[in-house]
């Protein structure tokens, strides 16, 4: 490949990566405090069905699940459901708690 064709091809490829970048999906963040005293933040994005969770100092990803009304998601021991009524969390076998955003 001569000098020319490289310099075209790398030009093409670096316009081509910054024209076809796309923006970040937009997020959500809440802080939430429960009846049992639990705090934890938790996450969404745009463009993925998962919740991302920090709770009790960990990070935790739960995946959405199939919920009559509202959104229900769980993984590692954590269940959150936010729904019309409000949100609750079971999480470390307590039982489920309410919770509000602060």
């Amino acid at each position: 490949m001569n000098r020319h064709k490289a310099i075209v091809l790398a030009i093409t490829m670096l316009a081509g990566g910054i024209f076809g970048m796309r923006q970040a999906g937009a997020q959500t963040f809440q802080t939430y405090r429960c009846a049992d005293g639990t705090q934890f933040i938790v996450g969404f994005y745009d463009e993925d069905k998962r919740a991302f969770l920090q709770i009790a100092g960990e990070p935790v990803t739960l995946a959405r699940r199939l919920a009559v009304s509202g959104a229900r998601y769980s993984g590692a021991g954590i269940t959150l459901t936010v729904g019309k009524t409000g949100t609750t969390i079971k999480h470390l076998k307590r039982p489920a708690t309410a919770c509000a955003v602060i």
